[in-house]
């Protein structure tokens, strides 16, 4: 490097680094920290940190063993990573060229982390700059990996591969994207195909790791070299490496989604392989292999295939399914430790579930909490570390519980469940033996996987499970008083899986013997001695409440009863799942739960908790999460509570902008947890639409700071969740307290509008960005209810962004449709202004109507869209007959008057107006099915 530092400033930074790591003298690490927080002022800095991040050894006056200059060496990388993260933009071209000089030589180092550190700065400098800000970086990665010199060292090729890897996971589109007529992934590829060829074992994990970041995507480069994949991938399969063949099984799960043809050829062969890999000592190989059942069992095409080996392959989930001695031992000897207080980390976070209006939009829609499922695949909370890198909340990462991690045993479960959805009878036939072998087993662990093996076939084999239930039933609720807790874990939840054939059955006396004890059973387990048989108790209580929904009515005096214990009794983690259980109550008994004995036990054991947890608390997400359903089945019966609770979310809301506004000022500050935004608008949507109109009213009258300010900045927030929950709310507020809303709708529907852009969303191809489009369509239309001819200035936009969303087959199904509504319900005070377009969006409005239920949202826009064509009928040529069968076989069902007089008497006058501008009507009507001739004949008097 040209540059070089200053002697005495190095020594000085070199001292910080290693302090900043010191665990054994806080004062001198919080001291180096100060100073380290300061230097990041100096223009320099980033030049300093790449000069001592990339030296193998102290430069000359640094008196540092070779063990503490490591450690200043990782300081330096992981803070200049950071500084490039957060501040890409104002770091100077010189240190950017040093950067890019220091990369390069930090991945040639000696020491595996220091090559891990290098990689994380590299793919964070592209992240940050662009692919093409340092385009001879991957010419001189696959420089280092080809060898073509043979000079290149071993450690070299190691790290140019696994920067690769990072830098192909952090960059995916932009690799796959044509640029100056080439897509890098094209040469890249091919490369990474031959590399799974060399000598050294980790080049050939790290060039599968990088394969297989776009084995799913479905790219033409991918397309073009899969033959050749599909070869390394056989021979790979024998590689003596299970790191290498862990990458060999993860392919061929992903190969799975896009290219089964491919792989069915091969089905017997993969079968026996991946057989073999499960049976392997190594966790991890043999999970990857597991993961194989479970994505061929959910392939709609390729499922079929696997029937002719189902005997060779579920003898071997069972066996994977009992607890080795290890997971055992990880276990702890689970005692009874109810009293003893939670560790923080064991405190999972559940996110708020998405807010989504009218939701028929299936893709987006939240799924209920099933805590209690005891394989089911739990999100990876991924905090922007890489690898090398310190989590400072994870003391005892080795020491994790294997319940509460993605393991052989659960993903076994999990392919159980899968092949007992496809298959049915036949694989619990098979399993008949192992379950009257092992359900009373002496040794608990077979004992606890047959019962685990039960409840994963409960989905898919229920019909031929039924007949053994009446013996089966008893049993597990009998085990209930096992005495291993893990054995009472399993059964709660178990026994949740078969609460609906408890729950349904006719015979009273039938409901007397099986359901009541098992819901008896299962709320005595929600207060076992143990913490974990505890939560199965609450998770499993949850999953029988979505089952048996309102036959749960007469019970709700002694479950009630039971939940209020629990709340004096549960620890932290445990109240996160009783809050689902009291929401997912109030969901499935509603106003029942109003009734004043109900509501009178039920609510002091709420608000003493709402009294005691502080504003900044995590557990705020779940208890504002579950008042937002209390508050809805309560009705107007929660006025007592609302004040208090309403002043507090807006508060919340007013704190969390405030943190982000300084967080957005100076990177210094960490951004909050927007799920604190997101369930607090969530429940102030919920009390609007409990409470009578007059009291809602009051709440948003008197809100400080001013209700509808906050609300526009949530619309505007750079999380998707929060603007899910803030178009909610708008679309709640303007259907209930629209006098107050109206004032702030100059302001708030541009907000509104540019949101509808399709163009952002589809670029970013993010899940929740639909969400948001959803909702945001949904208050629109309500707006357009309420606010009438208002909406004038803001109709040509609108009906621009709204074709556009019906128009284009990408956006889901639930988005078309409510774009469609509130098209329809511009029309009914706008019609004139929407009349000259109508022929743009005829015929896609007509298609989004016929999927939509019938509803008097569906009619007021189908009023609208008619009006619309009464004042422009002769627009509607070429969709005239279209627009006549959808007349005709318009269903009122339940719509009350007056939206059903006032759509009948619309519809009758566009009939009438056709009647007088075509000549030869009849005829054009017999063109009609004869049905659909009829029900016009009989509705509309033709």
């Amino acid at each position: 490097m040209d540059w070089q530092p200053n002697p005495e400033s190095l020594r000085t930074l070199a001292a910080c680094l290693k302090d900043s790591l010191s665990g054994f003298d806080k004062a001198a690490q919080k001291q180096a920290e100060i100073m380290l927080a300061q230097a990041k002022a100096s223009p320099d800095i980033n030049s300093y940190l790449a000069y001592i991040f990339s030296s193998p050894e102290p430069p000359a006056g640094l008196a540092q063993s070779a063990n503490d200059w490591h450690l200043v060496r990782s300081a330096a990388a992981i803070m200049l990573k950071n500084n490039v993260k957060s501040n890409y933009k104002q770091i100077p071209e010189t240190s950017i060229a040093l950067i890019k000089l220091a990369v390069p030589m930090g991945i040639q180092d000696s020491n595996s982390q220091i090559r891990s550190y290098a990689g994380n700065i590299a793919t964070e400098m592209i992240r940050r700059g662009g692919l093409y800000s340092w385009p001879e970086l991957l010419q001189e990665l696959l420089k280092l990996l080809g060898n073509e010199s043979g000079e290149v060292s071993n450690e070299a090729q190691e790290g140019a591969m696994a920067a690769m890897a990072k830098i192909c996971e952090d960059n995916t589109k932009l690799l796959e994207r044509e640029h100056n007529g080439q897509r890098p992934l094209n040469v890249l590829l091919p490369k990474f195909i031959q590399a799974t060829k060399s000598p050294l074992p980790k080049v050939r994990a790290q060039a599968l790791t990088a394969i297989n970041i776009f084995t799913p995507r479905k790219s033409q480069a991918m397309l073009n070299s899969i033959d050749d994949l599909l070869q390394h991938l056989f021979v790979r399969a024998e590689d003596p490496v299970a790191d290498v063949r862990r990458q060999v099984c993860r392919a061929f799960v992903r190969l799975v989604e896009t290219r089964p043809d491919k792989l069915l050829p091969h089905l017997s062969g993969l079968v026996e392989y991946i057989i073999s890999q499960q049976k392997s000592d190594d966790e991890d190989l043999a999970c990857e292999a597991a993961e194989f059942w479970l994505s061929v069992g959910e392939h709609d095409d390729l499922w079929k295939s696997l029937e002719p080996y189902i005997q060779q392959i579920i003898p071997v989930l069972l066996q994977c399914m009992v607890y080795s001695p290890e997971d055992i031992a990880m276990l702890g000897g689970e005692s009874d430790d109810e009293d003893e207080e939670d560790r923080e980390e064991d405190i999972k976070p559940q996110f708020a579930k998405k807010n989504l209006k009218r939701g028929a939009n299936t893709e987006a829609s939240a799924e209920a909490s099933q805590n209690g499922n005891a394989f089911e695949k739990l999100a990876s909370m991924d905090d922007d570390l890489e690898e090398g890198e310190i989590d400072d909340d994870l003391d005892e990462v080795g020491d994790e519980n294997p319940d509460e991690k993605w393991t052989l045993r659960k993903c076994s479960a999990a392919a159980l469940d899968v092949f007992a959805t496809d298959f049915g009878g036949p694989v619990f036939t098979s399993i008949l033996p192992y379950l009257q072998t092992n359900l009373k087993h002496q040794d608990w662990p077979y004992r606890e996987a047959a019962v685990l093996a039960l409840g994963a076939v409960a989905e898919g084999c229920m019909d031929v499970v039924i007949p053994h239930l009446p013996e089966l039933i008893p049993y597990l609720i009998s085990l209930l008083n096992d005495p291993e807790p893990v054995v009472r874990t399993i059964t709660c939840w178990t026994l949740g899986r078969y609460s609906a054939w408890a729950a349904n059955l006719r015979d009273p006396a039938q409901r007397q013997t099986y359901f009541v004890p098992m819901m008896d059973g299962i709320l005595r387990k929600m207060v076992d001695k143990n913490k974990k048989v505890q939560e199965a108790g609450a998770s499993a209580m949850a999953n029988l409440e979505e089952r048996a929904g309102k036959q749960l009515e007469p019970f709700c005096g002694p479950i009630i009863q039971q939940y209020v214990l629990c709340f004096n009794k549960y620890k932290d983690k445990n109240r996160w799942i009783l809050y689902d259980c009291v929401q997912t109550l109030a969901e499935h008994i509603g106003p029942v739960l109003a009734r004043p004995e109900l509501c009178n036990q039920l609510m002091p054991a709420l608000i003493d908790r709402w009294q005691k947890v502080p504003d900044q608390s995590r557990e705020m997400f779940p208890l504002l999460e579950c008042l937002s359903y209390v508050a809805i089945a309560l009705g107007d019966a929660f006025t007592p509570f609302a004040e208090p609770i309403f002043a507090r979310c807006v508060n919340i809301i007013h704190q969390n902008l405030e943190q982000t506004l300084a967080a957005t000022n100076n990177p210094e500050f960490d951004q909050p947890d927007k799920d604190f935004l997101v369930t607090s608008l969530d429940l102030l949507s919920a009390i609007i639409q409990a409470l009578d109109n007059a009291k809602a009213v009051k709440l948003v009258q008197n809100s400080q700071p001013a209700f509808f300010e906050l609300l526009s900045f949530c619309m505007e927030d750079p999380s998707d969740q929060v603007q899910q929950s803030a178009y909610a709310l708008l679309g709640d507020c303007s259907k209930f307290v629209f006098e107050q809303l109206t004032p702030f709708l100059p302001s708030i529907l541009p907000i509104l509008v540019k949101r509808l852009d399709l163009e952002s969303v589809l670029d970013e191809e993010v899940e929740g960005s639909f969400s948001v489009v959803n909702n945001a369509c949904w208050s629109a239309g309500e707006i357009a209810m309420q606010y009438k001819k208002g909406m004038a200035p803001f109709v040509p936009e609108l009906l621009q962004r709204c074709v556009e969303i019906i128009s284009n087959p990408g956006v889901p199904p639930g988005v078309t449709e409510n774009a469609a509504i509130a098209l329809g319900r511009l029309g009914l005070d706008n019609y004139d202004l929407l009349a000259p377009h109508l022929a743009k969006f005829s015929r896609e409005f007509l298609d989004a109507m016929d999927d939509i239920d019938p509803s008097e949202e569906k009619a007021t826009a189908f009023k609208g869209f008619s009006m619309v064509v009464a004042h422009n009928p002769q627009a509607m040529e070429k969709d005239l007959l279209r627009f006549f069968v959808s007349i005709a076989r318009y269903r009122d069902l339940k719509l009350q008057n007056p939206v059903k007089q006032e759509l009948h008497e619309v519809l009758q006058n566009v009939l009438n107006i056709y009647r007088q501008l075509i000549p030869q009507f009849n005829d054009f009507v017999s063109q009609l099915r004869p049905q659909d001739q009829q029900a016009l004949k009989a509705t509309y008097a033709l």
